[in-house]
């Protein structure tokens, strides 16, 4: 009777440690962000993006996301990045080049600066709130490194850049 309850013993610890190892992760998934991707997001151009992004940007930490090609940093959410968007075409729109990349600026929303690299294909847009105090300058420096080591060589650049450092 020993060897048998022995057994069971075990077994049920045995059952015991694999069901709280395969609950760890549906338990971290709580924390998930809920994202759409973009058209383009099974690029495999933003897949290397996508594998490069940093765990942190401007001490926010990275969140893990449902979206295929996409990064999220800061809780609550403060920094999202797109893969695969559209790569918009000549423009209008104020222009800057940081981190390797021309950026450019899409009309301001109330909490939320949205941009998109000009001359790149597939195209990123980051999306980074107004709220909280982030350097604006410094979040792009950090991805636009990322962007400009990930993607193909910009087909086009800005003519025209904008400081972003000094402007109003």
């Amino acid at each position: 009777m020993t060897r048998a309850r022995n057994r069971r013993n075990r077994l049920r610890a045995v059952t015991s440690l694999a069901v709280v190892a395969l609950s760890a992760p549906l338990l971290s998934c709580s924390n998930t962000v809920s994202l759409t991707p973009a058209e383009n997001a099974n690029s495999p151009d933003c897949a290397r993006v996508t594998v490069s992004l940093p765990d942190s940007v401007e001490n926010e930490d990275r969140r893990w996301t449902d979206a295929q090609s996409t990064g999220a940093w800061g809780n609550p959410v403060s920094i999202i990045l797109t893969c695969g968007v559209k790569p918009p075409g000549p423009s209008e729109l104020p222009c800057f080049y940081l981190g390797g990349t021309d950026w450019l600026a899409l009309p301001q929303e109330t909490n939320l600066q949205r941009v998109v690299t000009f001359g790149r294909d597939p195209a990123v847009e980051v999306a980074i709130a107004r709220t909280g105090g982030l350097d604006f300058a410094a979040v792009l420096e950090a991805l636009g490194g990322v962007v400009d080591a990930a993607l193909p060589v910009a087909s086009a650049e800005c003519t025209d850049r904008t400081d972003v450092r000094t402007a109003p």
